[in-house]
């Protein structure tokens, strides 16, 4: 982890003559943005996997028609469909379980108060007039619309639009490709319920810009719009 912590602090070195004493903070979304770009194959599997699947469902439907009245056998014939069409019925998911280990050790390091044993720098610098290791109960003792405070009232402003928009984005993924039951042996057991609740993810993430450290706050942030900007992309 500290390996990642030098690269940023390198990064918010170089671009300390743009951005001046809010170069760290421009080295976090920076360096969040780069990340999320060389992981971006993974999500594109996961794209193309869902696409697939979704090409199978005529085909599904036809074996529902045929095999509705025996379970195991309609199961059987779901997972040899997959098979032969060379389509794990798993394909969208598990590119996005390999991303998570990066996504938590980038979340721990912009919210760790000491790295390798002595002080995370990056928590030192400020964005505005809002320090990088402080919170949003922090900014709030200078007031709502004190300095501190409207850089988070900013902030909770384009996490808002991003919740929103992935809402609108996850409705209509989800109309246009409907839950199947667990028991008609397409999808794993459990999933639809976690299906049904994405679209409201999204704004559990104002929960969080609001109890984690503001360098923390902007990795979320930064990692989040790429996530649903990245999805209306791949998924149109």
């Amino acid at each position: 982890m500290s390996v990642f912590a030098t690269l940023v602090e390198r990064l918010a070195d170089l671009l300390q003559p743009l951005f001046g004493a809010s170069a760290a903070a421009a080295a976090i979304v920076l360096f969040t943005a780069l990340v999320r770009l060389l992981v971006h194959p993974l999500s594109r599997a996961a794209a193309r996997g869902q696409k697939a699947r979704t090409a199978l469902r005529p085909k599904i439907a036809e074996l529902r028609r045929r095999h509705g009245k025996n379970p195991e056998k309609l199961q059987r014939a779901v997972l040899e469909l997959h098979a032969e069409e060379k389509v794990s019925p798993l394909a969208g998911l598990l590119p996005g379980l390999l991303q998570a280990p990066a996504f938590f050790l980038l979340y721990h390091l912009f919210s760790s108060d000491t790295i390798g044993g002595r002080a995370n720098e990056l928590l030192g610098h400020e964005l505005f007039a809002a320090p990088l290791g402080g919170r949003w109960t922090d900014a709030l003792q200078g007031g709502l619309l004190g300095g501190a405070g409207l850089v988070y009232a900013g902030l909770f402003a384009v996490v808002a639009c991003v919740a929103a928009f992935s809402y609108r984005l996850s409705k209509r993924m989800m109309a246009a490709n409907p839950v199947i039951p667990a028991a008609e042996g397409e999808q794993v057991p459990g999933l639809g319920a976690v299906t049904r609740a994405m679209p409201f993810l999204s704004f559990f993430t104002l929960v969080t810009v609001a109890v984690v450290p503001l360098a923390a706050a902007l990795y979320v942030v930064t990692s989040t719009t790429w996530s649903v900007v990245e999805r209306a992309v791949l998924y149109r």
